[in-house]
């Protein structure tokens, strides 16, 4: 939704303030003509079958296209089209010299102006674990990285983060893209597939989840939208906080109340970065 965690929360807080109506369609949460298993792990945690045994989520996904929109780490400086205003294009981020990679849909690969396949696909990737799990008012506390050492500017390879919740849930996204895959098995795996045929019986008889509030409803009636600031910029703080573990290699602890990064200011410092004058938040 937003380049960073901060911008998100000044576009829920707006939303509110300005009595808005505000929505974002991510795949798994709206469009799950995409990825109907969604639903049906909704169910399956609504029905009480695994009652607190769940205790993580481990996606394993190469939709992320992660090498494919890493950023060049040593672009050279290239003249600017006459048909380019450089200036407004980067806007509230740093004025870099320019070059053709930074611009179009490349500009993904450069963490001024996004964060890779992560900040591209990921909101799509993660949205559907906070709705499954009901975690659309708070965020992860612990977060950590596998990857190289990050570049300064341009987005790069990583293997896989793990993002915990307070409650001990434990959500991993594994990229298969880059180095050895996540084998911390703290837990049973449990598949779908090791569903049995009465439960799997049970949960095709349960009612779908409640339909999310559509943004036509939502403009009509005054209703929040499903997927509205709120909800779009918690989803959006797992990519970002992600991000920050993978630029900065370390591990850290977030507080998800006051959207900030404890004992590490240097990290925290990219929840709210400088904006480039004259924008601002």
């Amino acid at each position: 939704m937003t380049r960073f965690i901060a911008e998100g929360r000044a576009v829920a807080e707006a939303e509110k303030r300005y009595n808005r109506i505000f929505q974002v369609g991510t795949f798994g949460r709206f469009d799950v003509s995409r990825d109907p298993r969604s639903i049906e792990i909704h169910k399956i945690m609504a029905s009480g079958l695994l009652k607190n045994n769940c205790k993580g989520v481990h996606i394993k996904s190469g939709g992320l296209k992660v090498k494919e929109w890493s950023g060049m780490v040593n672009a050279q400086p290239q003249p600017i089209p006459k048909s380019l205003d450089w200036d407004m294009y980067c806007g509230p981020s740093p004025l870099r010299p320019y070059h053709p990679h930074r611009h179009g849909g490349t500009h993904r690969g450069y963490w001024d102006y996004e964060g890779g396949g992560l900040a591209d696909m990921g909101q799509h990737h993660f949205d559907p674990v906070q709705w499954i799990y009901a975690k659309d008012d708070t965020s992860p506390v612990e977060i950590e990285a596998y990857a190289p050492p990050a570049h300064q500017e341009a987005c790069g390879m990583w293997g896989w983060v793990e993002l915990k919740y307070a409650d001990g849930m434990t959500f991993v996204f594994d990229s298969r893209e880059w180095g050895e895959p996540y084998n911390r098995k703290q837990a049973r795996e449990v598949l779908l597939s090791d569903l049995s045929e009465e439960d799997r019986k049970k949960i095709k008889e349960m009612p779908d989840p409640e339909p999310l509030v559509s943004f036509a409803e939502a403009v009509k009636t005054r209703k929040r939208a499903g997927g509205n600031a709120d909800a779009a910029n918690r989803s959006a703080t797992l990519m970002h906080l992600a991000n920050i573990a993978i630029r900065t290699g370390r591990k850290f602890r977030y507080d998800p109340v006051n959207e900030r990064i404890i004992g590490d200011e240097e990290a925290n410092r990219l929840v709210n970065p400088p904006m480039r004058a004259p924008w601002h938040l």
